[in-house]
């Protein structure tokens, strides 16, 4: 019971330390001890595509509860504009956060199948029989290129997050400033093109999202 548990423990927390092993050396060994949990290269980077498009999903639910949260603030008829203010920059703070989760997965991809393609290549010169060889090599380029093509898409998503976290956190220090009913207005006066900001972000996400779908269906 005690082993079960330590090694559930590992697999918990081995993922969430592959950024902090930015050394070729640091990172074998965080392979080695995957693939003595039964995990390959491959097997990590589907997992970290998997959770890339659901941090997506998740930034684009907060996305919109934050959205919605400025919105609310429309109908303000009186009350404690502090509350309002502390309410608001809650809903930014986790924007944010979700944001930094979204890049900081898409760097996890970007390692993961940079160490994947290596290896492939190199084992690809240890193939002695020429048709299975060209067979290994041009998987290789189909998956180099689908990967590239969703790391693309992804980081393209992850930068309309930037407006639009510019925009929320520049209301919420408005307000946070001027606690009264003329910032209040401002904010109902600029909806309309943060609306539109998170509408574009929704939008580039959804396509994101759909390339990691198409791109997992290649792993097989």
């Amino acid at each position: 019971m005690f082993l079960r548990m330590r090694t559930t423990t590992v697999v918990l927390l081995l993922p969430s330390l592959l950024l902090s092993l930015p050394s070729l050396g640091c990172r074998s060994l965080y392979y080695d001890a995957m693939e003595g949990l039964g995990k390959e290269k491959r097997h990590i980077l589907r997992d970290r595509v998997e959770a890339g498009r659901d941090d997506q999903r998740e930034a684009q639910e907060q996305f919109q509860t934050t959205l919605e949260a400025f919105r609310s603030v429309t109908g303000f008829d009186g009350g404690d504009l502090e509350d309002v203010y502390e309410d608001l920059d809650r809903e930014y703070q986790r924007s944010e956060a979700q944001a930094e989760a979204v890049r900081e997965r898409i760097a996890s991809i970007e390692q993961v199948s940079a160490d994947l393609f290596e290896e492939w290549e190199s084992e690809i010169g240890e193939i002695s029989n020429a048709s299975l060889r060209r067979n290994s090599q041009q998987q290789l380029r189909d998956t180099r290129r689908a990967c590239n093509s969703l790391i693309a898409a992804m980081q393209q998503a992850a930068e309309r997050m930037d407006p639009v976290l510019t925009a929320f956190r520049d209301r919420v220090l408005y307000l946070k400033h001027n606690l009264n009913a003329r910032a209040i207005a401002s904010l109902e006066g600029d909806l309309g093109e943060i609306e539109a900001d998170v509408d574009r972000l929704i939008r580039e996400m959804n396509s994101s999202i759909a390339e990691a779908e198409s791109f997992l269906s290649t792993l097989g």
